[in-house]
């Protein structure tokens, strides 16, 4: 007779909410490049009025490939287009609409920037999101509810079954001032939208799959839950620290994406200059680093290519985060645990991989504990990164860095939520002995991957750095 010893243990029960199959492949790709482009490009314009002639809309190089070629060498997984922004302007032939590249005098009116995108980002493997704007400047419907409601599924329709598969349909509740009373169906249009595109997460305020940040700095709050309660969020309307932050006791998984331009504008604008690679370093920090996507914005200009200035700040930001995580100097420790779930499926050293599927799990009903590395040697570094299997759940309340010195364990950092990932800078130390101590927790914390890192570059701010 087989032994309860000869079987597999089972890992904890997930803690929920969790996310959805989709949610976990929007998580994983930690940054996406926003494509900010339109009639507002040829204006000079931020919001359009939507009365621009089209035939301004002629860009004379226009390249996606150049797009997204950019975005892959940055370390961008996923590209999002404004398909149409609020003056209305469809950069596909929308049957729909006069307004449209099919009026424009780019490519004779033959030419579909969506198409040219969706090509170009399934040659280079990337995923693609499309944005609709529900306010339409342009559109003469806008203020007839139901009116206009069926106009914008019907855009919406042709956006989801002409080009193939879409990752990620984004839009808001923008609706400016002075403008026709309007009601949104928007439960109507989430439900078409999932319908016809099941891989796809919605962003909006509120989402259902994915939530505004609160703000288009980048910067999601020190603490960021994935965790909201959707019924108490209206889009349009939203309380935007609750966005920031999140709910501890959320009953809805709605991860953060944080939008920033890379620009002080969104669309092109030759008189803007973009952000420095520091500042676009420190955001990552406060983005990726605190359990979000990062969307960052960088608009095409007038000639349809993405400007030389931009592309140059981009590949010094990505090799700038390269060479941080260069070397995991934990890869090689040997771990220890304050208990572990009683099978080696859930060992300490399980945090040494990168891979997600594996963790430690300490044994049940424990809601605190540690875990101790020992280094080959003493080291500097000054950067942890700490990820939970977010599959099963958020669970880390409140955490500590400490670090063995002096016969006493020093504390180097604190944090509060982790998620999918979380990175904590601090001052440079020298350690050997290294314990990641889970103070607090809404079941028993799991952990799937911590690395430590030395950074060297001279370029990172000194404002993301703490010292305890």
């Amino acid at each position: 007779m087989a032994m309860a010893s000869d079987f597999a243990i089972p890992p904890p029960l997930p803690l929920l909410p969790i996310p959805s199959a989709r949610q976990l492949l929007f998580q994983a790709r930690e940054q996406a490049m926003f494509f900010h482009f339109g009639m507002n490009t040829f204006t000079n314009s931020e919001w359009g009025t939507g009365k621009s002639d089209p035939k301004l809309f002629n860009p004379s190089k226009l390249d996606a490939r150049q797009w997204v070629r950019v975005a892959k060498e940055a370390g961008f997984k996923m590209v999002i287009l404004t398909a149409k922004h609020h003056d209305g302007f469809c950069l596909w032939p929308s049957a729909y609409t006069n307004y449209s590249v099919a009026s424009s005098n780019w490519r004779n009116g033959t030419g579909d920037v969506v198409g040219d995108l969706v090509k170009a980002a399934e040659n280079e493997g990337l995923k693609v999101g499309l944005y609709l704007s529900p306010w339409d400047r342009h559109e003469r419907s806008y203020g007839e509810i139901i009116q206009y409601n069926e106009f914008y599924l019907g855009q919406m329709q042709e956006l989801l079954t002409r080009y193939g598969s879409v990752s990620e349909v984004w839009l808001d509740g923008a609706k400016g001032e002075n403008q026709p009373a309007m009601t949104y169906m928007f439960n109507r249009w989430f439900n078409v939208v999932h319908q016809l595109q099941p891989t796809a997460n919605i962003f909006s305020d509120a989402g259902p799959d994915v939530r505004w940040v609160g703000n288009e700095g980048g910067e999601a709050g020190s603490t960021c839950w994935s965790m909201v309660n959707s019924s108490s969020i209206k889009i349009g309307h939203c309380d935007q620290q609750y966005l920031n932050t999140g709910d501890q006791h959320g009953l809805d998984w709605v991860p953060p994406e944080c939008d920033v331009s890379i620009r002080p504008g969104w669309f092109w604008h030759s008189a803007e200059r973009p952000k420095t690679a520091e500042t676009l370093v420190d955001i990552y920090f406060k983005s990726v680093g605190r359990n979000c996507l990062l969307l960052l914005n960088v608009p095409p200009n007038s000639s349809g290519l993405l400007a030389e200035e931009d592309i140059k700040v981009l590949r010094q930001f990505k090799s700038t985060i390269d060479l941080i995580f260069l070397d995991n100097l934990a890869a090689n420790a040997s771990v220890r645990a304050s208990s572990t779930r009683s099978n080696t499926s859930f060992k300490p050293s399980n945090i040494l991989s990168d891979d997600d599927s594996t963790f430690w799990a300490p044994e049940d009903g424990q809601t605190s504990g540690y875990l101790e590395m020992t280094l080959p040697f003493p080291t500097d570094f000054n950067l942890a990164k700490i990820q939970e299997p977010i599959r099963l759940g958020q669970r880390i309340v409140e955490y500590s860095l400490k670090v063995w010195e002096q016969g006493s364990w020093l504390t180097i950092s604190k944090g509060t939520t982790v998620g999918y990932k979380k990175l904590d800078l601090f001052s440079v130390v020298k350690a050997q002995v290294i314990r990641l101590v889970i103070e607090k927790a809404r079941a028993e914390p799991l952990i799937a991957s911590f690395g430590l890192y030395l950074d060297t570059s001279s370029t990172l701010p000194m404002s993301i750095k703490t010292k305890y």
